[in-house]
């Protein structure tokens, strides 16, 4: 099972995280989200259980719990799924012309 983690405190590591989780039972992996140009922590991630039991304990007992200051929210990770609709370029006609800019100065007259 999947299992989200919010609300973590920014200096958690994923060792931390696992720390605390492996009292619940088997993990297949921790992974505690960071930004790409800082590296730190942007304050949740995801840990994923083998076991469907051990996962739900996990979740019931450490979801509000506190840890280094903060409550956790610790529920099921839950996969969105994407829809074929967004993104890219899907064709047909995108109507108008392109105008584009139009020099005007001092001699320009107008046959209006």
């Amino acid at each position: 099972m999947n299992i989200f983690i919010g609300n973590l405190n920014y200096n958690l590591t994923e060792d931390d995280v696992r720390e605390i989780f492996e009292e619940y039972g088997e993990l297949d992996s921790v992974k505690v989200i960071t930004d790409k140009f800082t590296g730190r922590s942007k304050g949740f991630g995801f840990v994923e259980m083998p076991n469907e039991e051990e996962a739900q304990k996990a979740i019931e007992e450490l979801n509000g719990a506190e840890v280094d200051g903060r409550n956790m929210v610790v529920n099921e990770s839950i996969e969105k799924k994407r829809d074929n609709r967004g993104g890219g370029f899907r064709g047909g006609n995108r109507g108008g012309g392109g105008g584009g800019y139009q020099r005007r100065d001092n001699n320009y007259r107008s046959n209006y």
